[in-house]
């Protein structure tokens, strides 16, 4: 092939993702910002180097990684420390037999554990889509990457960063912190050597958690902390103590100002986002960022769904634009692109 003629088409291949219907490399943002939920997880199999590099591709400002520990105690990303549905470990028989049934936060789970492998086991793995049943496309993705330390991601966020010319966050989140405390696999000092070895600013890190106790414990580190919220009963660290506090409790006007003695976010479940809520957090100094965003119906309420399949995608840029208009700081999302696309829209970009 002539030489000309092969460049030729190597850049044409190069031009060709589908990120590129979106500008990442884009002027400044207009709006609030879109946090990629374990990078994009509506596309790739979650808190994978392509869930997160499609993510920023497609305009995330920010990329979310839980973090676990290992057993050698190295900070790695997953969803839960129980594996069974986002790795392969199921398909390698020389961990059969570590598959066993632990109480974690006071549920009784059966499977394997990040904490019963070492690094080096776990990069043994591949990653493979949680949802399989809900997102059967990402399934053709299975088995192509390995698990990631937290280190990674930090690498590639700034290497995001560089290629795109914007600075992308990291967004790590404390997975079960009273658990990991109990058998002598603390995140917060973990996490805390990291942020500082890294040199992790306000402008590319902020640190979630939905235990208060972990977010007190990760202060002074000169990054934002983010309180999440649920939707029923209460934090585990304070259940656990014995104090009754609940998350309906944590977002009444008192808990919010207590909330702010300690954070700079909130970040509630999206059905629970009403103009009062917000009222209320941001007279306190708090900023919202509701979670999570999901193009499909049974993600979606239901004067939004499409079609007939549970898994169809509905209007989800018609949710984006109410909860854009009522004022939320950010939305945490399995599908970037789309909050990006309904921000621009919104802005007139």
């Amino acid at each position: 092939m002539p030489r000309i003629r092969r460049r030729a088409l190597l850049l044409a291949a190069a031009a060709t993702p589908v990120a590129a219907a979106v500008p990442a490399r884009a002027a400044s943002r207009t709006g609030p910002l879109v946090i990629g939920h374990r990078g994009a997880a509506g596309w790739r199999p979650e808190h994978t180097a392509a869930a997160y590099t499609y993510g920023v591709q497609t305009g995330a400002d920010w990329i979310e990684p839980d973090l676990v520990p290992t057993k050698d105690h190295v900070l790695v990303v997953r969803h839960e420390n129980e594996i069974s549905q986002t790795t392969d470990i199921a398909q390698h028989p020389e961990f059969a037999d570590r598959r066993t049934t632990k109480t974690v936060d006071g549920r009784s789970v059966t499977g394997w554990f990040t904490e019963d492998f070492t690094l080096a086991e776990l990069k043994t793995l591949r990653a493979v889509e949680r949802l399989p049943l809900v997102r059967n496309r990402n399934t053709v993705f299975d088995g192509r990457e390995q698990i990631l330390t937290f280190q990674e991601v930090v690498d590639l966020a700034r290497g995001l960063s560089k290629t795109y010319g914007r600075t992308v966050a990291v967004f790590p989140e404390t997975k079960h912190p009273t658990y990991f405390r109990s058998i002598g696999l603390e995140l917060e000092p973990a996490l805390a050597r990291l942020i500082r070895r890294n040199r992790l600013g306000p402008r590319e890190c902020v640190v979630q958690s939905f235990e208060p106790t972990s977010l007190k414990r990760m202060t002074g580190l000169g990054v934002p902390l983010w309180q999440a919220l649920g939707t029923t009963g209460g934090p585990y660290d304070l259940v656990s103590g014995g104090d009754p506090t609940t998350y309906k409790d944590m977002m009444t006007a008192a808990g919010l100002a207590r909330i702010a003695e300690y954070a700079a976010w909130i970040g509630p479940d999206k059905t629970s986002v009403v103009p009062s809520l917000l009222a209320d957090a941001h007279a306190a100094g708090l900023k919202v960022g509701p979670y999570t965003f999901r193009a499909e119906n049974q993600f979606l309420p239901a004067d939004l769904r499409r079609g007939t399949g549970a898994s169809d995608f509905g209007d989800a840029f018609a949710e984006y634009a109410l909860y854009y208009g009522m004022g939320v700081d950010a939305v945490v999302t399995d599908f970037p692109d789309l909050a990006v696309i309904a921000r621009s829209s919104r802005s007139g970009l």
